[in-house]
């Protein structure tokens, strides 16, 4: 595909003889005699170079220059001018123009130029190519703050890395646990060691043993040959387990132990394995809570959380967004330019923000999908208004004439069984109860649910 040049030249015959000069060199130019009607071809054909005058019937070049800059940092600008001066020069530099060129320019010159900024723009491109597949593979990116109790919090799990100290990290669905037990993985001295993460609430009960700590040839039906568990499999790295606290209290102590001996215990196995592994543990879960309530053990609690992280909620670090939006855009793949506006990032600052880090990537990915341009504005944001002021203190609207707290618990515990595809563990997870109590609930609603 062609370049596409953008030239901006409120003087008819010179703007010919440019835009034949440069369709000869295998470009293809679009021509404008002025500021608004340039920026107009801008903002619907998104150019990968523009060439302005100065001097223009409505807008400055300069003015135009700022315009192209503010809505795509990336794009380069070639300034042009019969009224060349060293101050114009550079103040077209500073504001960010590629170069400067004085007419008349010679052809080969322009040409030359115009080149060059284009090969700039795609070494940018690749760079965030690049950038963005080193993010995506360690998983860690994100993670820049600027809220002073993230920031501290960043701190301690760097300086933690360096041990081999067991490490809990405590926050809501959608903070960004496993993300941060990544970048504790990517500081620690067993970066050259695998990662492997276990969702301890996705995986059915009957099978969390054996997946945990393998099992052996004959163990039980379907056995057919030895397995190895996630613990061996992360041998000389990182052994991460979400929600922790979903995990049964005989496979709590079969942890303990693994933990303090450095052993496992594979199913059916007659002798012990001995495993060397880092573990950090996450749970959304009052653990502590779940200790009085008898669902997690004490000791292993206190084994577990040597280092103890708790990751605050996006509404608590609020002017994280646009960081948090520029890293997404990259994420998605957003074409160069694309970027919100200012408006755009105040109402995401606005929002209640009930699912975290994790909704904001999603309201990004679709922003960017359903786009009208390069600038995504606030009214282009598919925000639940109504859904954000009912959730926003976690506690659903009443309506005048009343509700059956029995209806609405009812409701919600058939709703996060249908989504949990029947998993009690995965439906108390959501519903953030113990499990005992879920299961107390179904038998108490049984013939209505």
């Amino acid at each position: 595909m062609k370049p596409r040049i953008l030239l901006i030249d409120d003087d008819a015959s010179l703007r010919r003889v440019t835009e034949y000069n440069l369709s000869s060199a295998g470009f293809t130019v679009m021509g404008a005699a002025s500021g608004r009607e340039g920026l107009a071809l801008f903002h619907k054909h998104s150019p990968d170079l523009v060439i302005t005058d100065v001097q223009l019937g409505d807008l400055s070049g300069l003015q135009v220059l700022a315009a192209v800059k503010k809505e795509s940092p990336l794009t380069p600008v070639l300034v042009i001018t019969a009224f060349g001066s060293i101050e114009l020069a550079v103040r077209a530099m500073q504001e960010g123009a590629f170069t400067f060129l004085a007419k008349p320019f010679d052809r080969e010159a322009l040409r030359l130029s115009c080149r060059k900024a284009l090969e700039l723009r795609d070494l940018h491109e690749q760079k965030q190519q690049l950038c963005g597949e080193v993010n995506r593979l360690t998983g860690t990116a994100g993670m820049e703050t600027a809220n002073p109790a993230m920031a501290e919090l960043l701190d301690t799990a760097r300086r933690a890395a360096n041990s081999e100290a067991t490490v809990l990290i405590a926050g809501e669905s959608g903070t960004g646990k496993e993300v941060l037990a990544r970048l504790i993985h990517q500081h620690s001295p067993r970066v050259q060691g695998p990662m492997v993460a276990v969702n301890c609430a996705a995986i059915p009960e009957n099978l969390l043993e054996s997946e945990l700590f393998g099992h052996v040839k004959g163990a039980f039906t379907g056995a057919v040959s030895n397995r190895k568990g996630r613990f061996q499999s992360a041998a000389g790295g990182t052994l991460f387990l979400d929600e922790i606290g979903e995990l049964r209290l005989d496979l709590q102590a079969k942890l303990l132990r693994a933990i303090q001996e450095r052993v496992v215990a594979p199913v059916g196995a007659e002798q012990p394995e001995a495993v060397d592994v880092r573990l950090i543990a996450a749970s959304n879960r009052d653990l502590y809570a779940a200790i009085g309530q008898g669902t997690f053990r004490e000791d292993l609690y206190y084994r577990l959380g040597v280092i103890l992280l708790h990751l605050p909620p996006l509404r608590e670090r609020r002017e994280d967004i646009p960081q948090l939006v520029d890293h997404f855009l990259l994420k998605v793949g957003a074409p160069i330019g694309v970027r919100f506006s200012a408006g755009a990032l105040a109402r995401l600052k606005a929002h209640a923000w009930p699912g975290n880090i994790r909704e904001l990537q999603n309201i990004v990915e679709r922003a960017v999908i359903l786009r009208k341009g390069l600038l995504i504005e606030a009214d282009e944001l598919q925000l639940a208004a109504a859904a954000q002021s009912a959730t926003a203190n976690g506690i659903p609207e009443i309506p005048d004439e009343g509700l059956s707290l029995e209806a609405v618990e009812q409701g919600l515990i058939r709703k996060a069984m249908t989504k949990a595809n029947g998993n009690r563990s995965e439906a108390a997870r959501l519903l953030k109860i113990p499990r005992h109590v879920l299961i107390y609930r179904l038998e108490k609603f049984k013939d209505l649910i």
